[in-house]
């Protein structure tokens, strides 16, 4: 069964989209830890990231990096921490969280709920940089 992601990148599933190309896809997290919370996935559904052959795993990594600059230009933070912890959805994603303090990336504390329209604006602030 495909995993959510899948059903992202299928079109099946809406989301506020950052950045694409054609391997790759950064949307907002629809339950952010942090106002600007993105989630860089491959379009390739590849549970583990450790299993992505090398070429992937390269292209992911800098696809990430070139959001998370366009990132820290439009949300005011101190840096953009990077979390990979793999245990929520079963395809590999990369967690890119604006950080002013180290419980910024605390995924163990409540997600922020954010209107429709605050999605939209932050998602506008990020690809206005990008």
């Amino acid at each position: 069964m495909a995993s959510v992601f899948t059903k992202i990148v299928n079109g099946e599933i809406p989301c506020y989209k950052i950045a694409e190309d054609d391997k790759c896809l950064a949307f907002l997290d629809a339950t952010p830890v942090a106002k600007g919370h993105v989630l860089v996935i491959p379009k390739e559904e590849i549970d583990y990231i450790f299993d992505i052959e090398d070429e992937l795993y390269a292209h992911l990594q800098l696809f990430a990096k070139k959001v998370a600059k366009g990132l820290r230009k439009a949300i005011p933070c101190i840096r953009v921490g990077v979390a990979v912890v793999g245990l929520e959805v079963p395809h590999t994603h990369i967690h890119l969280i604006p950080l002013n303090s180290m419980g910024d990336i605390n995924f163990t504390k409540p997600k922020l709920k954010l209107s429709p329209e605050e999605m939209a604006e932050i998602q506008a602030k990020i690809t206005a940089e990008l």
